[in-house]
C-alpha cells in the first residue's frame, strides 16, 4: 500500500488533488524493532532492513509457541506473544520501510491459510499423534497448544465465556480464533444463501440493449458472414438422406386424420347364441304392485276408514303408515283430482332403480352328500356293543361309581345308599353287599390281577377292601402282602393317616382305612397297583395326594393349586399325573416334578377325563355337552370336538383293547364311538359314532352317571340315576 501510495504522488496534479484513500489493517501483527544488528547474526548480511524485518515478523510470530514452550523448562517463564508487544516499544521506521518495500503480495494465500504453518499438502490427520503440527519458515516444529481441559471444562466456558458462540478452532494451528462481528454477519449471510457482498445488489434494474426504437446508427455494424449466402453442405447431405429414405419406404407420409367420429356396435363380433356374463348376472327391476281395491275411486265401505282410524293414520309416521294414502270415494272416474304426491312417488321410484343394487346369486349345486366327510359304515367297524344284554338291580338310590375287576369277572359298583355291591358280570347276581355307612362316590378296583383290592370313596377316608372273590391264592397273597408291612420306629409327618381294620371290620373285608381332612370325591390306581391318587373337595394344592400301598406313605405332588381339581389319570405306560381342573388339563412328570403340557379344551366346566391305552391321546367330557380328543403329540389344543349329547356329560371311558371309547351323559344315552389310533404318526386318529344306547330313566333330572368297559370283551356298563346297572353287549 505504500508503494501504492508514493507512485500517486509521482503521478500528475491532477491526481494529487483526490482524497488519499485509508490503509487496510494488516492481518499480521506488527513487527518490533530489534536492536541487535542483523550481522551478529548467522545469518545472511546482505538482507536488508526490510526484508529482515519481514523475517523477524514471520519469526516472532511463527515460533513463539515452539521456542516459548522448549524453553519453559530452562527458565521457568512463559512469555506470549502479547507480553513482547507491551515490553518492547514499537519501532515506527522498521514499519515504515517494511510498508515501503514489501510485496503486498508476497503474502496472500487465495484459500486465507495461515502462511506460518508450512505443512503444505499433507493431511492434518497425520499430525493427530503428535505434539506438533507442521514446521514454520526456519524449520522449527509448530506445537500445537495445551488442550488440558475436559468435556466439564469446555461446557464451564460455554456457560461462562459469552463469546464461546463465536469462537472456532483453526485446524491448521489448532488456535481458537474468535470471530469478529463482520465475519459472523458474513457466515450468516451466506448461510441464508445471500452474497458475501453486503454491498451488491443482485437486483439492479436490466438495461435494455435492444430496445424497439428506431435508431440512428445500427448497434452493430458487422459485416454478415460468407457462410450465411452459401447453402450449408451439412443440411445438404440430411436432405438427401431424407429423400432416400422417403424413396426407399423407410418413411411413410402422416396419414389425414379422420375427422368423423367412429361408432361401432359394441356386439357385433360376438357370438348370439353365447351366454353372455354380464347378461347372465343381469337382474331386471321389480314391477311394481297393481292397484287394488283400496287405490279405486270407487272403492268397497270395508276400505273406507272412520274418523278414528283416520286420526290414528295421520298420527304415525310417513314410513309407518299402511296404507300410504288414504281411500277415497269419488261419484265418476271425472271426479278425480290430479294426485298429489304422483311427482314424489315416480322419483322416488327411479331413486330405487338407480340406487339399489341388485344381484343374483348364483346356486351353488353341490350334492349334499359330499359335504359329508367320507367315513366308514358302522357294521365294517364292529364289534361294538349294540344292545341292552342285563340289568343290575339291588341299589335304592342313584349309582354314582362302577368298577370292573381285572379279569371281567366281577363288577363293584357304589351308590349313595350306602352300601359297596359286588356283581358277578355273566349273571347280574349280587354276590356281597358291604355296608359302608356313607355315600360312595368313587370306586376302583386295583388293575394289577396278582392283587385282589377295591378302593372305595366314602366321605373323607378312602377304604381298601378285599372282597375275597375269585381265586384264593390271590385272595391270600393279598392279604399277606398287607400284613408284611413293618411300620417305621419313628413315624413321620404325612397329609394322611392309615389305619388298621379291627376285626370285625376285618370279617367284613375291610382291610385299611386312609382317613384324610376333607371329603374325597375321587379315588384312582397306577397301572402297576401300588399307588393310588385320590381328589379331595378342597381350596388349596392340598387336593391332589398320592398314597403308596407297599410303604403306606401319603404324600402331596403340588405345592400350589390352579384351580379346582375335578379328577386326576395316570399315565398307563410312562410317569405322567393328569390333574383336569374346570378350564384346563395339565400333564405333569412326576419324576422331574415339573409341568409338561397344559391342553386347553375350550369348555365351561371339565367333568371327567380318561386316557388312551396307548398313552398319547386323552378325551374329556365337560358339563356343557361336548366330548374333547386331545392328542398329545398334535397340539395342546383339541384335535375334535364332539356335540352328540344335548346335556352334561357325566362320564367317559376307553376300551383296553378295542378301539372304541363311549360317553354317559345326563340325557339317558350312553354314546359309542370307534376310535382308531395309528401307529403312523402322519395318520390322524379315525372318529366315527357307532351306537347309541339307550334304557336308563332319568331322575331328578338325571341320566347315566358312571360308564366302564369291560376289560376284554366289546361290552360297556353303565350306572344311572334310576338305581340301575346296564350292561351293553
Amino acid at each position: 500500500m505504500a508503494g501504492t501510495r508514493g507512485t500517486k504522488r509521482r503521478q500528475g496534479p491532477e491526481l494529487e488533488s483526490e482524497p488519499e484513500p485509508e490503509p487496510e489493517p494488516l492481518l499480521e501483527e506488527p513487527s518490533f524493532c530489534t536492536s541487535a544488528p542483523s550481522h551478529g547474526d548467522g545469518r545472511d548480511s546482505g538482507l536488508s532492513d526490510s526484508e529482515e524485518s519481514v523475517f523477524s515478523g514471520l519469526d516472532d510470530s511463527g515460533s513463539d509457541s515452539s521456542e516459548d514452550d522448549g524453553h519453559d523448562s530452562v527458565k521457568g517463564t512463559e512469555k506470549t506473544t502479547g507480553e513482547q508487544a507491551q515490553s518492547r516499544p514499537l519501532c515506527p521506521s522498521t514499519e515504515v520501510v517494511h510498508m515501503g518495500n514489501t510485496d503486498e503480495y508476497a503474502e496472500d494465500s487465495s484459500d486465507e491459510e495461515d502462511i506460518r504453518n508450512t505443512v503444505g499438502n499433507v493431511p492434518l490427520e497425520w499430525y493427530e499423534d503428535f505434539p506438533h503440527v507442521g514446521y514454520d519458515l526456519d524449520g522449527r516444529r509448530i506445537y500445537k497448544p495445551l488442550r488440558t481441559r475436559d468435556e466439564l471444562d469446555q461446557f464451564l466456558d460455554k456457560m461462562d465465556d459469552p463469546n464461546y458462540w463465536r469462537t472456532v478452532q483453526d485446524q491448521m494451528t489448532g488456535r481458537d480464533l474468535r470471530l469478529t462481528d463482520q465475519q459472523v454477519a458474513l457466515v450468516w449471510r451466506l448461510q441464508r444463501g445471500q452474497f458475501g457482498d453486503e454491498s451488491f445488489n443482485p437486483y439492479e434494474p436490466a438495461v435494455d440493449f435492444f430496445s424497439g426504437d428506431i435508431m440512428i446508427h445500427p448497434v452493430t455494424n458487422r459485416p454478415a458472414d460468407k457462410r450465411s449466402f452459401i447453402p450449408s453442405l451439412v443440411e445438404k447431405e440430411k436432405v438427401s438422406r431424407m429423400v432416400h429414405a422417403i424413396k426407399m419406404g423407410w418413411i411413410q407420409p402422416r396419414r389425414p386424420r379422420d375427422s368423423t367420429p367412429s361408432f361401432y356396435d359394441l356386439w357385433a363380433q360376438e357370438d348370439p347364441n353365447a351366454v353372455l356374463g354380464r347378461h347372465k348376472m343381469h337382474v331386471p327391476a321389480p314391477k311394481l304392485a297393481l292397484p287394488g281395491h283400496a287405490e279405486s275411486y270407487n272403492p268397497p265401505p270395508e276400505f273406507l276408514l272412520s274418523k278414528e282410524e283416520r286420526l290414528a293414520w295421520e298420527q304415525k309416521e310417513p314410513g309407518e303408515r299402511k296404507p300410504s294414502f288414504l281411500p277415497r270415494q269419488f261419484s265418476s272416474l271425472r271426479a278425480v283430482p290430479a294426485y298429489s304426491h304422483f311427482i314424489q312417488e315416480r322419483f322416488e321410484r327411479c331413486l330405487d332403480l338407480y340406487l339399489c343394487p341388485r344381484q343374483r346369486k348364483m346356486r351353488v349345486n353341490v350334492d349334499p352328500e359330499d359335504l359329508i366327510p367320507r367315513l366308514p359304515r358302522p357294521r365294517d367297524l364292529q364289534p361294538f356293543p349294540t344292545c341292552q344284554a342285563l340289568v343290575y338291580k339291588g341299589h335304592s338310590d342313584l349309582v354314582r361309581c362302577l368298577s370292573v375287576s381285572p379279569g371281567g369277572q366281577w363288577l363293584a359298583s357304589g351308590s349313595d345308599d350306602g352300601s359297596l355291591r359286588l356283581w358277578e358280570v355273566a349273571t347280574a347276581r349280587c354276590v356281597k353287599i358291604v355296608p359302608v355307612g356313607g355315600v360312595v362316590r368313587s370306586v376302583a378296583w386295583n388293575p394289577n390281577p396278582t392283587i385282589c383290592l377295591v378302593a372305595v370313596a366314602v366321605e373323607d377316608a378312602v377304604l381298601l377292601l378285599n372282597p375275597t372273590l375269585g381265586d384264593r391264592l390271590v385272595v391270600g397273597s393279598t392279604d399277606q402282602l398287607l400284613s408284611a408291612f413293618d411300620p417305621p420306629k419313628e413315624p413321620t409327618l404325612q397329609p394322611a393317616r392309615w389305619v388298621e381294620a379291627s376285626e370285625e371290620e376285618h370279617q367284613g373285608g375291610l382291610r385299611l382305612r386312609i382317613c384324610h381332612d376333607k371329603p374325597v370325591t375321587q379315588v384312582t390306581w397306577h397301572a402297576r397297583g401300588d399307588y393310588l391318587a385320590v381328589v379331595l373337595a378342597t381350596a388349596g394344592h392340598t387336593q391332589v395326594l398320592i398314597h403308596q400301598l407297599s410303604r403306606r406313605r401319603s404324600q402331596t405332588p403340588f405345592r400350589r393349586s390352579h384351580g379346582q381339581v375335578q379328577c386326576v389319570a395316570f399315565h398307563p405306560s410312562r410317569p405322567f399325573l393328569l390333574v383336569a381342573s374346570q378350564r384346563s388339563v395339565r400333564l405333569y412328570h412326576l419324576l422331574r416334578q415339573e409341568l409338561t403340557k397344559k391342553l386347553m379344551p375350550n369348555c365351561k366346566w371339565v367333568s371327567s377325563l380318561a386316557v388312551h391305552p396307548a398313552g398319547d391321546n386323552i378325551i374329556c367330557g365337560s358339563y356343557d355337552s361336548k366330548l374333547v380328543w386331545f392328542d398329545l403329540d398334535l397340539s395342546t389344543k383339541p384335535y375334535k370336538v364332539l356335540r352328540h349329547h344335548r346335556k352334561a356329560l357325566r362320564a367317559v371311558a376307553f376300551h383296553p383293547r378295542y378301539p372304541l371309547f363311549a360317553s354317559g351323559s345326563d340325557d339317558g344315552s350312553v354314546i359309542v364311538c370307534h376310535g382308531m389310533v395309528y401307529n403312523d404318526l402322519l395318520q390322524n386318529p379315525l372318529l366315527v359314532p357307532v351306537k347309541v344306547l339307550k334304557g336308563h330313566v332319568l331322575t331328578r333330572d338325571l341320566g347315566v352317571l358312571d360308564v366302564a368297559f369291560h376289560p376284554s370283551q366289546p361290552w360297556v356298563f353303565s350306572s344311572g340315576a334310576d338305581g340301575t346297572i346296564r350292561l351293553f353287549s
